[in-house]
């Protein structure tokens, strides 16, 4: 884990209560720990259905190290240490019985840089159906153009299917990407700054995207580009050194700000 996560003095901070939204994933006191240090404190926070909700906060404050633990891929990490609970559909996934695989095939992930599959644009996508258990040649290709043209894609890379997903700019592999993981029907898309690599229009098509996809998907969003955050958010987690300082409504969130940290937050980032 990058040690910028780590958390060196604790701050003590205030959350605002928020409008009461149907969640799909729910922190109950979330705590995460690394060798004594704190990187999460008793984070309790709910991520509506349906809605894109932004974590929002300065480098290190611990947005990136909550994404993971929504997914479980803390578990990649021996020395990190986790309590509380993390709800999905009402099941805490943290309990050690639960079928990790089955958690993470919820989520569609989206990571800073996309990764796309050394092989094929078409493979990409069909790899994850295969997952799935989709064997159909004729099911298989359908959805690769749904799912392609989920993301605006399809137009650009219909005629260049089998040629290597890694040949597309990079704007177009993330995109891809996205499209990937959307094949593998997923409940929740988690999205670590990804539009921090791609340039000024990459990164429009993908917001864009994002707000067409909300009506369908919840959206889980890390970002410190606060003019990201109000073109997105429905709903925002404001974090400061691995706690929860305020969150609820965007337009509660930017339009009156509670804490003083937040204020001088969103004053700076103007």
């Amino acid at each position: 884990m990058p040690t910028t996560e780590i958390i060196q003095q604790p701050t003590t901070v205030r959350i605002e209560a928020h409008a009461i939204e149907v969640p799909i994933v729910e922190t109950k006191n979330l705590t995460v720990s690394s060798k004594g240090s704190i990187i999460l404190k008793n984070v309790s926070t709910i991520f509506p259905k349906n809605k894109i909700t932004v974590l929002l906060g300065p480098s290190g404050c611990g947005k990136t190290t909550l994404l993971k633990c929504l997914n479980r891929l803390t578990d990649l990490y021996p020395d990190l240490k986790l309590s509380g609970k993390i709800c999905i559909d009402g099941e805490d996934i943290l309990d050690s019985n639960k079928d990790i695989t089955a958690i993470r095939q919820k989520m569609g992930l989206l990571l800073q840089r996309p990764f796309p599959l050394p092989m094929s644009i078409y493979d990409n996508i069909a790899y994850g159906l295969k997952l799935k258990g989709i064997r159909n040649k004729k099911i298989i290709s359908e959805k690769v153009e749904k799912h392609l043209k989920e993301v605006a894609l399809w137009q650009e890379v219909k005629d260049r299917l089998k040629t290597s997903a890694q040949r597309l700019s990079i704007g177009q592999q993330q995109r891809l990407c996205l499209a990937r993981g959307l094949a593998v029907q997923p409940e929740i898309i988690l999205a670590d700054e990804p539009s921090s690599a791609l340039d000024p229009i990459s990164s429009r098509v993908i917001e864009e995207e994002f707000m067409k996809l909300k009506s369908d998907y919840t959206i889980i969003l890390v970002t410190h580009i606060l003019r990201q955050a109000k073109r997105l958010a429905d709903n925002v987690v404001f974090m400061y050194y691995g706690e929860i300082v305020e969150n609820g409504p965007a337009e509660q969130i930017f339009e009156n700000p509670q804490t003083e940290i937040l204020k001088e937050y969103l004053r700076v980032g103007h």
